[in-house]
């Protein structure tokens, strides 16, 4: 159960990422929401979990998103990643 959880905080992640590619109006509270709520994911990094670096990654282009647009294949890239790792969450 914990592990759908987690998945769909991916799953969240990358919409936010994938709103901010296709030009829409992304709230910032949203963007915010889903960067913490990656970081909080990120920190499993410190019990050897590699992947979570993914996380921290995506949660640092999130928040870079607020101010400035980011390259589009560092957001096409990071949402890929992020829907990947959310979907094999539900598998």
């Amino acid at each position: 159960m914990i592990v759908k959880i987690l998945g769909m905080i991916d799953l969240a992640a990358a919409l936010a990422l994938l709103l901010i590619i296709f030009g829409l109006d992304v709230f910032t509270g949203y963007i915010i929401f889903c960067a913490g709520l990656l970081m909080l994911k990120g920190l499993f990094i410190f019990g050897g979990e590699p992947l979570s670096a993914i996380d921290l990654a995506a949660c640092i282009l999130l928040v870079i998103s607020i101010f400035i647009l980011p390259y589009s294949f560092m957001l096409w890239t990071f949402s890929m990643l992020l829907m990947a790792k959310g979907i094999v969450s539900f598998i």
